[in-house]
């Protein structure tokens, strides 16, 4: 019977925290998962040794037990014993402390590859811990029934302009997650956040992904990465010239009127649109269009404006 180096089956090391292997765990189960293998042997076997693995590094009982015999079984090794020759006895079907029947942590794999009992468990973790494997008893554990596969999960959440431009975060109601969600997400942007579907039909919990519904601004429309807006210009300011404050997503800045500025014309101002998702440091840009605001003209005023409109008619 050989011995399985389980840290080596999840892939960290033999100081790894709890949290460590679980995170190991989550990522290869659902790699591995039948489902998303179907027909591969190969991946029901090593979705086997995961979940076996897992069982016995997530309990601090199983760990302890197994740590001393890879202790034992390192020494054996280095004084050049025979894999064949080592002595099993104060090994086998030793139950872990604390023993006792106890929900098992990953989905009835009994049902899962046909029938209950042979085959959950490797002889290995049987003749160590006693339970299922190598035609044991399936004495220690209880196992869920009528097993259903996670499901990816999507969820439709609305953000603000100003969200979407500066980032924002939500905290998931089924678990008290915080999601970031970057800037630069634009309606129909979906957000994934692995594991963190509210379906746990199998223990291996599917994603959640956010799509992003970004609600309208009464100040700029967007395009693209680009913001359209309206900006209102005094007539003295469009026909001699001047400055105005243009409003940008980020705060207002100042803009000089070039002298026979026409209404409707528009204004480019670059790098004040939206930023663009996945390039740091990027910006669409923010086209104002000038609307002309007409006063009201005092008597004097009107008289220096037909004077202006006389001299006009004779020039032409």
């Amino acid at each position: 019977m050989d011995y399985k180096d389980y840290y080596q089956i999840l892939g960290v090391d033999k100081s790894a925290s709890d949290k460590e292997i679980k995170k190991a765990y989550r990522k290869l189960a659902r790699q591995y998962h039948p489902d998303m293998n179907p027909g591969d042997k190969r991946s029901e076997e090593r979705f086997k040794d995961i979940n076996e693995a897992y069982e016995v590094l997530s309990d601090p009982a199983k760990r302890q037990k197994y740590n001393s015999l890879g202790a034992d079984w390192s020494k054996w090794q280095q004084m050049g014993g025979n894999p064949g020759n080592f002595d099993w006895s104060q090994w086998m079907n030793g139950a872990p402390s604390g023993g006792g029947a106890r929900s098992a942590t990953f989905e009835d794999l009994g049902d899962l590859f046909g029938g209950r009992g042979g085959g959950i468990f490797s002889d290995f973790f049987s003749q160590v811990f006693g339970g299922a494997g190598g035609g044991g008893q399936n004495r220690n554990y209880r196992f869920q029934t009528n097993p259903r596969p996670s499901q990816d999960y999507r969820q439709e959440i609305e953000i603000s302009l100003q969200e979407a431009y500066h980032g924002a975060t939500r905290t998931l109601a089924h678990d008290r997650r915080k999601v970031k969600i970057p800037p630069g997400v634009k309606t129909g942007s979906q957000v994934r956040i692995a594991g963190g579907s509210p379906d746990r039909g199998s223990g291996v919990p599917g994603d959640l992904y956010l799509r992003i519904k970004v609600q309208p601004d009464p100040r700029f429309e967007r395009k693209g990465d680009d913001l359209h807006s309206t900006i209102k210009v005094d007539l003295y300011d469009a026909l001699l010239g001047g400055e105005v404050n243009v409003p940008t997503i980020s705060g207002d800045v100042k803009l000089k009127i070039k002298p026979g500025t026409q209404n409707g014309q528009t204004i480019r101002l670059r790098g004040k649109g939206m930023p663009l998702l996945r390039s740091k440091g990027q910006y669409g840009d923010l086209y104002a269009q000038v609307d002309v605001q007409l006063p009201k003209l005092t008597a004097h005023q009107r008289a220096l404006l037909e004077e202006m409109r006389r001299a006009g008619e004779g020039g032409s």
